[in-house]
C-alpha cells in the first residue's frame, strides 16, 4: 500500500483476512542502517483497498492502529465483505482493468461509461512520486552512489545504505551528467506507470550510458529506462507480473548470479521491455521470465566495456524471496573496486560484475 509503484491503483487483496497485524509507526532512524521510515514510503500510495474480510482488532507488538483507521486518517477509501475471488477471476480473464469503489445506491445504479473513467497510465506518475529536492543518506559511507528517484521504495535505499554506501537521491528528471564524475555509481529505482512518459530521464540516461563507464544498476522502472535509453522498446502487458515467487531464468553469470539457474523473485510490473533479436549492440538479455518469457533483465556485454545491469524484478523485496538480494552487494562492491582501480592502486581489478553492466526494474499498474 505504501509502495510508490502502486500510485493511483485500486488494490485487491486475495488473502482472506487483512489487517490482523495492524499498522506500525512509520518512523525509523536516519543513519547507516535505516532511512527514516519503516514502510516503503511516507504514506499510502494506492487509490483504494478491496478486501474480503478486514480485522478491526489487531495484535502485534509494533502496531499502533488498525488498517481501517490508517486508511481513514489517510483519506483512502476501502471496502470489505467483497468476493475478491470473483474480482480476481475477472482480472485474470481481461487483464488490468479500470474500476471504482461504490456502495449503496451508487453500486445499484448504472455503471459509468468508459469515457468517465480516469486512466492513470496516461499521466506521468513518476513526476508525482519522485522527490523534488536532492537529499543525502549515510553521508559517511565509503562509496558515493547517486540515485535517480522514479518512486523509490525505502528498502531499495535501505539496501544501499546498509552496504556502506553514501546515497544522494535526485529527482527523476535531474541531469545526472552534470555531476556524474562526483559519483562512483548510479542507481535507477522502481516507479509507477508507463516508462515512456519519463522522456527527460531516458534522454539523460542515454547520454550517461554512452559517455560514462562507471557501474549502473536499475530496478523495475529503472530497468525499463535503461532499456529504452539503450534502444529497446517497451510495451504494456495484458496482465503484468505481480506478487512473490515469480521464477526467472538467468541467461548469464555475473557476481552472485549464475547462468542457467532459476531464481525466485518478487515482481510488480505492468510494462516490460520487448525481446528483440538481435539486441542493440553492446547489450544482451540477462534474465527471462519462466512463465511468459518476458524480459526480466538486461546487461551490457563484456565487449562493450561497460558495467551496466537492469532487472525487472525486486531483489530488495521485504519479506522475501531473497534469492537475488546479493545483487546489491555485487553492485556496491563493483563500485568500490572501480573506485580503487581509478586511483591506480593496482587492486580491486576483480570486479564482481566484470563481465556485465547495469541493473534496473520497473513499476506496475494493478487493477487501475
Amino acid at each position: 500500500m505504501t509502495d510508490p509503484s502502486y500510485r493511483h491503483q485500486i488494490l485487491v487483496f486475495t488473502t482472506p483476512l487483512i489487517g490482523n497485524y495492524g499498522v506500525p509507526s512509520n518512523e525509523a532512524p536516519t543513519d547507516g542502517y535505516d532511512v527514516g521510515m519503516m514502510l516503503e514510503s511516507k504514506g499510502i500510495q494506492c487509490a483504494g483497498v478491496v478486501v474480503a474480510d478486514v480485522a478491526d482488532r489487531y495484535s502485534h507488538y509494533q502496531a499502533v492502529e488498525s488498517i481501517g483507521d490508517w486508511c481513514k486518517r489517510s483519506g483512502i477509501p476501502g471496502i470489505s465483505d467483497v468476493d475478491t475471488r470473483a474480482i480476481t477471476t475477472l482480472l485474470r480473464d481481461q487483464g488490468t482493468t479500470l474500476g471504482r469503489l461504490a456502495v449503496g445506491h451508487d453500486a445499484l445504479g448504472p455503471p459509468p461509461s468508459p469515457a468517465d473513467y480516469w486512466d492513470p497510465s496516461l499521466d506521468n506518475l513518476v513526476a508525482e512520486v519522485s522527490t523534488t529536492e536532492p537529499y543525502t543518506l549515510n553521508p559517511s559511507g565509503d562509496v558515493n552512489i547517486a540515485v535517480l528517484d522514479f518512486g523509490a521504495k525505502a528498502n531499495i535505499l535501505r539496501s544501499l545504505v546498509r552496504r556502506g554506501a553514501r546515497v544522494t537521491v535526485y529527482p527523476w528528471d535531474f541531469d545526472f551528467n552534470s555531476v556524474r564524475d562526483e559519483y562512483d555509481g548510479l542507481f535507477l529505482t522502481n516507479g509507477p506507470g508507463d516508462p515512456k512518459h519519463a522522456k527527460e530521464a531516458i534522454s539523460n540516461v542515454r547520454k550517461t550510458l554512452e559517455e560514462w563507464d562507471r557501474p549502473v544498476f536499475g530496478i523495475c522502472m529503472g530497468h525499463q529506462i535503461i532499456g529504452l535509453a539503450a534502444g529497446l522498446d517497451a510495451y504494456r502487458m495484458t496482465f503484468g507480473n505481480r506478487g512473490h515467487n515469480q521464477p526467472v531464468l538467468a541467461l548469464a553469470s555475473s557476481g552472485s548470479i549464475l547462468a542457467g539457474r532459476v531464481y525466485v523473485t518478487s515482481q510488480n510490473h505492468q510494462y516490460a521491455l520487448t525481446l528483440t533479436d538481435p539486441f542493440p549492440e553492446g547489450w544482451e538479455p540477462f534474465f527471462i521470465n519462466c512463465n511468459d518469457s518476458s524480459v526480466e533483465g538486461i546487461k551490457s556485454t563484456a565487449e562493450s566495456g561497460k558495467k551496466v545491469w537492469g532487472v525487472q524484478f525486486h531483489p530488495e523485496s521485504a519479506g522475501g524471496p531473497l534469492d537475488t538480494i546479493e545483487m546489491f552487494t555485487d553492485f556496491i562492491q563493483t563500485c568500490r573496486d572501480d573506485k580503487v582501480a581509478r586511483k591506480g592502486s593496482g587492486s580491486g581489478l576483480g570486479s564482481a560484475f566484470a563481465d556485465i553492466g547495469i541493473f534496473a526494474a520497473a513499476g506496475a499498474l494493478f487493477g487501475e
